[in-house]
């Protein structure tokens, strides 16, 4: 089972960005999306950018695995 997690686009570096997720900082490749922009939200998976969402999209989906059991923080 593969799962992609929302992330909010806070400083972009070439094909890098630093994400926050929900208060956790990460950094991930763009590569897959080059046009990227900082303030978006994407879904993150295996450390790649795969696809951009609304920002209430991105909630719902924290909401539903947080319903499931899994914390993000």
């Amino acid at each position: 089972m593969c799962l992609a997690i929302p992330a909010k686009i806070e400083n972009i570096e070439g094909t890098k960005a630093e994400v926050d997720i929900r208060g956790l900082k990460r950094k991930i490749g763009l590569q897959l999306l080059p046009d990227a922009k900082v303030g978006e939200f994407v879904l993150v998976h295996a450390g790649f950018a795969i696809q951009r969402i609304d920002p209430e999209e991105a909630e719902e989906t924290y909401k539903l695995l947080e319903d499931t059991g899994i914390t993000i923080s």
